[in-house]
């Protein structure tokens, strides 16, 4: 029975693809932090690759319109595009907000949440490969693991920042400053396992 179904690449491509630009926003971040306060060759290129991913993103919403018979269900390919999508959105915002907040400087802190967010970025994007060729959890199931062990350690990272920015001691406008930031990177992070959670429905409803 499965035989008798059009092997229709295309979503996975577009999918595929998304998950690149992913993992590419996550490295441009990750440089950013580690070459600032050369930063604005690095915003140009999330920037690009937001435009990218949105472009992406709309190819295969008009492609879900248009074809008759999809891989899987058509609301989870719309979860899986989101999910994507939010998580280039969410570094891109972020990154937009460091020149316009004047941060003189990036916290410890900071660097350890875009090295989880790298780490998350590339396991999604593994993730997302092996939907191509497998309905299989088991196949699968090591890098959700890993997705999800990236975001708990990303919560426990944030944890410890907004203790120490609540704890006494960093001027009032920094503590503004650096709460949206940690709170774009720690949602970026978050945006990783959801795209694991819909990955892991994917495979539980068509294995």
């Amino acid at each position: 029975m499965f035989n008798l179904l059009p092997k229709d690449t295309v979503f996975y491509d577009l999918f595929e693809n998304m998950a690149q630009r992913v993992v590419n926003s996550a490295q441009y971040l990750h440089e950013l932090a580690r070459q600032f306060p050369k930063i604005e060759g690095h915003i140009q290129l999330i920037r690009k690759e937001e435009h990218e991913a949105d472009d992406l993103a709309h190819a295969a919403l008009d492609r879900l319109d248009r074809t008759f018979i999809t891989p899987f269900d058509r609301e989870d390919i719309h979860e899986l595009v989101g999910n994507l999508d939010d998580i280039v959105d969410q570094i891109d915002a972020l990154a937009k907000r460091v020149p316009l907040f004047h941060v003189t400087s990036i916290e410890p802190e900071f660097f350890k949440q875009t090295d989880v967010l790298l780490a998350a970025t590339v396991a999604v994007a593994e993730a997302v490969k092996r939907l191509r060729k497998s309905r299989k959890l088991s196949d699968l199931s090591d890098k959700l693991i890993e997705i999800h062990r990236h975001e708990s350690q990303g919560d426990d990272n944030h944890h410890a920042a907004m203790s120490k920015l609540f704890g006494g001691g960093v001027e009032p406008l920094d503590v503004v400053k650096w709460k949206e930031l940690y709170d774009y990177i720690e949602e970026a992070i978050d945006d990783c396992e959801d795209v694991g959670n819909t990955l892991e429905r994917i495979v539980l409803k068509n294995g």
